[in-house]
This record gives structure tokens, sequence and C-alpha cells, in this order.
């Protein structure tokens, strides 16, 4: 039992420093052997960025943030120092055709052979491309895709396949699915290919490893690079970073800020801590009753060291010396075998973590505090046992016999303060102050409160011995008659309990809380089946029909998306013969915000604040493939959408509109747009793009259709002109759909060799985590091991009683059945207290959370991004009525059972000690 701690604290210690790279480490992962990486910031304007290269924002801010025009934007390499040496490092993404169907990877070309790029990869097997027609894949990728080495793969639209001559892996990222080519061999080719097939191309992304030599790439030149919307990491930098004085971007944006995206770290650290600590209470608590059984068994043994002229000092010596003695046996075994299993499951662990370790690291102080903790833990659960076996005579351990001892006035009065001292701090540290040494200490102390309080509550559980029948009424007189040694048995169920009662709290109050805050997609059984990108809007029609085929399908609603040009381009491609249709808002139902020269930044905070409630300003609250769509009025059945009028326009050839802000007069304008990059240009100057205008005539529905602005039936977007393709196919299901038929569709659509996403609107799904779902197994495990403990304490404190039955003749049935009562009882006084025990750290870590959210919340509408949807806070604390009621039932009978079971059914009659 002090082992099991010990094994899990060493092997996660083991790891975390494992995995923990040095500066250097990183850098070389980051960099190779350059002296720093140049991107280009994806802003084309002028930024400020963090020392450590992640971070940046444009100069300004994002409110007053204006691009520069094509004609003026510049390649990262303009801002290279003259003379250095650099290698150009170039990445794409693309489906490529594997042995399943098509798979999202990473594109790469990188000139592996200049020695700048050492230490990026790690061959695993086979060569590195030598030339044109050849790749290098991640072992990521082959694994994904059921390729390998010497097999072939084919971008989707490429004009020809690439041989994989070697599987290699990127250190710090295994699961990255990637090819690698020689510089010019594989992006371009594809691109061009994909642009003679009328398919947008692949717009690669340009950085550059660059080596300056001297200091490196300092602060000085990182801030000119800046200027030109390049972002750079920098080895010397990130070594050795410059004042926060220096920086431009915490003048621009406090530091602090840049913390504030994460918005579960204190919640995960104050779990952590919290786990942490209630773990090694309960092994604590579940140690000295284990102690205790030793010493009640051994009583005979202690009671003749009394006998030879020792006293209290050396029994209680002997009892401590054993607790050391074990604590120090468990720290050297929880230690070495958790040194064996991080080094045995070292792979194991890197492909979980996705990433490599930097070396087996092991901080020797940190390990021997580790085993400081089972020494010190086997000394504190043996003081209990040192204290009640020291206090017995030297009579009463030899004869076997057991006294009784008057109940201590003080230690109740002592728990009561304790639970409420518990209680106070706990609520202080998560909503105050914030703290998770408060959370885990606050808990901690609440439930040894509890723990003091044990023999009290065990008294008051007697007067329920009333209305019980016979065998568990002289059990529970028993256990209350003998609370000195039912004591610490009900407190080693009571901390297994506890631990278990505050992971099911914490777990279901998040369950509730994800499942009130859950808003669905479509209606209940409606779904959809889209292609991901525009270039297979050839390959939906034969979709749709693998939809029907392979589902329970009761309605079937095609739609088409407008199109403008070439159907292949994206929505907002500029390449040459690329186009879209949009709507325009009437200018006096445009939302402020968007319409101002610089944004929100244009208005004072109040009143940015209230203009984010102003129904203009409204956010969508669903998300879907396209706004604009092309449908009859089956859509508006799968939808749920009720109104007869809107089904009547539809039928009569007239466009259904689910947006107020873009009705006017009853009509919508819809404007053609041909000059992609004139309608960019105007965005910049929050000007209409040019084009040509539509204007239709709709129905206005009173509600919403899930996402939908406008619903053009097909007459009238041929009335207007307009060109459409096939885009996706939404549906409604007779029943639920099986996995069998998710898997059949599934199988068809990668057999088809399409790229395709479907979508099936099922409710809320409860998330249990890894780390939840281990926190519960172990907690189980725990309250089981708790239950044999008080089983065992209590069968060596009856056995003088076992022997008495058989003694009058008593059947085993008898012995057996007395013996499964007095666990049982001791088991269900357990789990009561540990339910009420275990309710206050998951409180704690609730308004914990709360607190937290609170603050992101305060600090989006001090910036003004928070709407009045956005404020609704709601982190209830729910009570796993369930669980509770399991517990109650299974762990006292678990206890019974198994005490039953050892019970020797003929017990050796033995000489009982006079008087």
């Amino acid at each position: 039992m002090l082992a099991l701690p010990i094994i899990g604290m060493s092997a996660i210690d083991l790891t975390y420093r494992s995995a923990e790279l040095s500066t250097g480490q990183r850098m070389t992962r980051e960099l190779g052997a350059a002296d720093a990486r140049i991107s280009p910031a994806g802003l084309d304007a002028p930024i400020y960025q963090h020392p450590d290269g992640e971070q940046y924002a444009p100069v300004g801010g994002y409110d007053k943030y204006r691009p520069v025009r094509e004609e003026d934007r510049q390649p990262p390499t303009s801002v290279l120092p003259p003379g250095i040496r650099s290698v150009e490092d170039r990445r794409g993404f693309a489906k490529v055709h594997t042995a399943h169907g098509l798979l999202g990877t990473d594109l790469r070309e990188l000139d592996v052979r200049d020695p700048l790029t050492e230490g990026l990869l790690t061959l695993d097997r086979g060569r590195m491309p030598e030339g044109p027609g050849e790749v290098v894949a991640t072992t990521a990728f082959l694994k994904a895709s059921g390729l390998y080495v010497g097999s072939s793969a084919t971008p989707r639209g490429g004009a020809s396949s690439y041989r994989i001559v070697g599987a290699y892996e990127m250190p710090d990222r295994l699961k990255q699915p990637e090819l690698l080519a020689l510089p010019g061999t594989l992006l371009d080719p594809l691109d061009k290919a994909l642009k003679a097939a009328g398919a947008p191309g692949l717009s690669p992304r340009a950085g550059y490893l660059v080596a300056v030599g001297g200091d490196g790439f300092t602060w000085n030149m990182i801030m000119e690079a800046n200027k030109r919307g390049a972002r750079v990491l920098s080895r010397a930098v990130v070594l050795h970073p410059p004042a926060d004085s220096e920086v431009p971007l915490f003048k621009q944006q406090p530091k602090d800020q840049f913390g504030m995206a994460d918005g579960g770290t204190v919640t995960r650290r104050a779990v952590l801590v919290t786990v942490v600590g209630l773990a090694m209470l309960e092994i604590c608590l579940l140690a000295g009753p284990a102690f205790a059984v030793g010493a009640r068994r051994s009583r005979r043994q202690l009671g003749l060291v009394g006998a030879n002229g020792g006293d209290r000092r050396h029994i209680r010596a002997v009892v401590l010396s054993g607790g050391i003695v074990i604590g120090a046996a468990a720290a050297v075994l929880g230690t070495a075998i958790g040194t064996a299993l991080t080094i045995g499951l070292r792979p194991v662990l890197e492909e979980q973590l996705g990433a490599r370790f930097g070396g087996f690291e092991a901080r020797p102080l940190e390990l021997l505090g580790i085993a400081l903790v089972a020494v010190a833990t086997g000394l504190l659960a043996a003081v209990a046992p040192a204290v009640t076996a020291s206090r017995q005579s030297v009579l009463s351990s030899l004869t076997g016999r057991r006294g009784v001892r008057r109940a201590n006035r003080v230690l109740p009065v002592i728990g009561i303060l304790a639970v409420a001292a518990g209680a106070a701090i706990v609520v202080y540290g998560s909503r105050f102050r914030v703290n998770t040494t408060f959370v885990m200490g606050g808990s901690a102390l609440a439930e040894l409160g509890v723990v003091a309080l044990t023999p009290l509550l065990v008294g008051l559980f007697g007067r329920l011995g009333r209305w019980l029948p016979l065998s568990p009424r002289l059990a529970l007189r028993d256990a209350v008659r003998n609370r000195g040694r039912t004591a610490p048995a009900v407190a080693a169920v009571l901390a297994a309990v506890a631990g278990t009662v505050a992971v099911s709290t914490y777990q279901y109050s998040q369950d509730v809380q994800g499942r009130h805050e859950y808003e669905a997609v479509l209606p209940d059984n409606a779904g959809y089946l889209t292609s991901t990108d525009n270039v297979g809007h050839k390959e939906v029609p034969a979709l749709r029909d693998t939809l029907s085929k392979n589902l329970p399908v009761s309605v079937r609603a095609d739609v088409d998306r407008l199109v403008v040009g070439n159907p292949n381009c994206s929505p907002r491609s500029s390449a040459p013969g690329c186009g879209r249709v949009e709507v325009i808002v009437p200018k006096e139902q445009r939302c402020p915000l968007s319409e101002a020269e610089h944004g929100p930044a244009s208005f004072p905070p109040d009143q940015a604040r209230a203009l984010r409630q102003d129904p203009r300003c409204v956010v969508k609250r669903w998300g879907t493939p396209f706004d604009v769509v092309v449908a009859d009025e089956k859509v508006l059945q799968v939808l749920a959408v009720s109104d007869p009028g809107s089904a009547a326009a539809l039928k009569e050839g007239r466009s259904v509109s689910f947006n107020r802000n873009q009705v006017k007069d009853g009509k919508v304008t819809l404007r053609v747009i041909t000059d992609q990059a004139a309608a960019d240009e105007a965005s910049e100057r929050r000007a209409d793009p040019p084009g040509q205008d539509k204007v239709l005539a709709v129905h206005q529905a009173p509600g919403t259709a899930w996402g939908f602005d406008l619903v053009l039936p097909p007459a009238a977007a041929k009335a207007a002109g307009l060109a459409t393709a096939p885009a996706s196919a939404y549906f409604s299901l007779d029943r639920k759909a099986g996995t069998a038929e998710r898997q059949r569709l599934d199988g068809e659509i990668d057999r088809m060799g399409a790229d395709a996403e479907v979508r099936i609107e099922e409710g809320y799904q409860q998330k249990n985590t890894l780390g939840l779902l281990a926190l519960s197994v172990f907690a189980g495990l725990v309250t089981i091991g708790a239950a044999g403990i008080a089983t065992g304490l209590a069968q060596a404190d009856s056995e003088a009683d076992l022997k008495t039955l058989a003694a009058v003749g008593a059947a085993p049935r008898v012995r057996r059945t007395l013996s499964g009562f007095q666990c049982g009882v001791v088991a269900l006084m357990g789990v009561v207290l540990g339910s009420a025990a275990g309710i206050l750290p998951a409180v704690g870590l609730r308004l914990t959370q709360e607190r937290e959210q609170r603050r992101l919340i305060e600090y989006a509408l001090e910036s003004g991004y928070a709407t009045g949807r956005d404020t609704e806070l709601y982190v209830p604390i729910a009570v796993p009525w369930d669980t509770l009621a399991g517990l109650l039932v299974l762990v006292p009978l678990g206890a019974a059972l198994l005490a039953a079971l050892v019970t020797r059914s003929s017990g050796a009659l033995a000489r009982r000690a006079a008087g």
C-alpha cells in the first residue's frame, strides 16, 4: 500500500523530468543548427512579437490593424542581412491518397543535405530523398495511411506519384503526418497540376533557417524583421531574453494578459494539487488501520516485551520501528519499480505525449524526497497503533482480553473545529484568494476533522440499532461498544470513499455543466453530408446517393452553393477566375462596431460594451458551411422550420430570409463579386466591395434556421442568373443510426476516395477524460482495499468472539453471519461519513473553476469582446446520487461477503483466559 503512491510519484517525476527539454534542446528541435527561423506572421503588416517568437500582434492592436496592399508585400528574405546563409523551409497542406482513402497531410520541401537542418529530423529507416519523384514520410503518416517504405504516395490532384524512400520522425511532433521532398520537387509541381485542373493552388508558407554567426540573431535584428511583418524565433534571444521594458509588445499590451487565453490553468493546477494531497492523506488513513491489524495480531508478542521489563516507550518504539522499516522498504521498492516502469514504458510514454524525451533524467534529491514521503507515511501511520498498544496492560496483552476505554471528550471538539476551519479555508481559497494550496489544505483538514469525530459519530449510529433485526443489531452494538477498534476501520473506509465521492462529484458536475452549455447544431437526429473542399463538388451527387443507401434517411434535402467563375475556388480565393456572392446588408442595419474605422477601439469601453448587446452586433450561434444556400422546401423539414409561409414561399420560387438585418422593404441584395483583389482592398477601407447587384424579393421567416441566413429555391437562383454547384445534403433519420451503419457509410466514402464530412446531431455526449477515468478507477480500487482492511481489523478483534461461538457449538453459518455483519456495519458507517467528507473537495474545485471563468468573463467585458449571452455563467455543484447509492449498497455488501468468505467454518477450540 505504501509502495503504490511511491511508484506513481517516482514514475511521474522521472517522466516529467525526462520529457522536460532544456532551452538548448528545444532550440535544436526547432532550429536545427541554425541561429534563427524567420517566418511570415500572416498579417501582412508590421508586428510586435514576444521574445519567444510564438505570440505577436499587429502594431496598434488588432482593432487598428490594416494589412498592406498586395503590391507592397515583401518576402521574408527581404529582412535577411546581406551575405548570410539561409535554407528555405516551405510547407503546404493537401489530401493524399492512402490505402484507406484520403489523409490530410503536411507537405514540406527542405534541403535536408544542408548542415543547418541537422537535428530537425531523425531518420528511422530507409534514406533521405535524393531527387525528383522521391519523398520521405513520417512514421505517423505511414501508420495512419497504411503505406510503407517502398510504396507510392499520390497527393490529391497531383499529376504524378512519389516513391516513399524512407521514414523519419520529428522529435517534438511524433503524431504529425508529413511528406518531405527536396526543394522544387513537390509543392510547385502539385500547385501547377491543381491550377491546370481548375482547382485552387496550394499557397505554400515559406520560412527560412538562417545562420548569422557572432552573437546570433539579436533582439534588434528581430525588431527590424517585425517591421516587415516577419516573426523570428532566435536561439540567442530565447537563451538570453531582453528586459520587458525593451519589448514593444508589452508596452502595447500588458504582459500578464498573454496568459489569459489558457483559461483552465488554475483549475487544472487545483485539481492536481488536491488529488495528490488527498491521495497521500488517504494512504495515511488507510495505512494506520492496516498497522493496527498487525499490532492487534501481535499483541501477545508486545505483551511479552512488557513482561520482560519493557515499558510503554519500548512498546511504542517497537511498533514505530516497524512503521519506519515498512516505509523504507516501500520507498526502495516503489522507487525501483517506478524507475523500471519509466524506462520500460518510455516508448509508450513518448508516443502518448507526442514527443521524444530529451534523455533519461533522474534528480536524486527529488527521488529522495519522494522516498522520505513513504518513510514519513509509514511512521505517521504507526503512531496511533503504537499509542494504543502501549496503553494496554501486560495481562490484557498476554490473555487477549480487551479493555473498554472511556471516549475522549476533547477529540470531538477538535474534530468540529477542524471541519469548520477546513470548510472556511476551502471557501476562502476558491472564492477570494484562488489558491490551490488552500483548497487542498482545507479539504485535508476537514477530512481529518471528520476522522476525529468518528468515535462520536459511531456512538450516534448505535441509536439506530433498535430498528434493526437481531444479527445486525448485535453487530452494531458491538461496534459501538468497542468504538476504539471500530473508529480506525471506519476511518479507512471513510478515507477511500471520500476520494471516490470527490472525483465522482467533480466529474458529474462538469458533465451537468457541459450538458447545460451544449448547443445543438441541428435538430435531433438530423445531419448533413458535405464535401470538405470545393474541389470535390463533382463527387457530391454520388455521395448523396451513398448516404441514402447506407442510413435510414426519411427526408433528404440536396443543398447547392452559389458560385462565381471557377466552382473549384474557395470562397475568398483571390486566384484568377475566382469570385463570390455576398449579401449586402443595408447600412443602417449594420453593426457600428464593424463599420467604425478602428472597430471597437473607435468607441469608449462603456459604449462598446453596450453595442455588443445590440441585435445588429449579435454573433451567430451556429456554424454552417454556407450562409446562403440553394435548396427546396425539403430543407425546412430537415431543419424543423414549421413556418408554413416559408415553405409556401420556396414552393412559389421566392427566397426565404432568416436574418432580419439583411432585409429591407422585403428585399435582399446579393452582390456578384468578380474582382476579389478589389473586394479585399475595399474591405480594408471598410467599404462595400464592387460588383453587380441582384435584388431578390424574400419572405422573412419568424425564427432562425440553424445558421442559414438565406435560402434560395433553384428557380430563383436561375432567374437571377446565379450559377450553382452541388455542396451538401441535409437529412433527417427515421431512427438513430447504428454503429454498423455509420461504419458502412464511412467505408463507402473511403472507397470512393472522396473527402467528405458527415455529422449527425445526437445531442450532448458525455465526455470522460482519461485522467478523470483513471482517478475513478483508482478511487474504486482503494475503496475495495479499504473494505478489506476493515474486514481484517474487525476479524482481528472478533477472534475471541468467534472462538466463544465455536466453544458453545454454534453452527459455521452463525459465525460467518456475525463476522459479515460486523464488517458490513463498519463499512456502512465509513461510506456514510466518507460521502459527506468527499463533497467538500469537489465543492472547492468547482468554486475555483467558477472564479477563474468569471475572471475571464470580466476581462472580456472590459475589453468589449463579450456579449450578453457570453456573460451567462453556470458552474453547478451536482451530487451524483446514483454513485452514492451504489457505494452505500456495494461497499458494505462487499465487505460483509468478504468477511463471511474468509471466516473459517470450523475454528479450533482455544483455551480461554480465566476471569
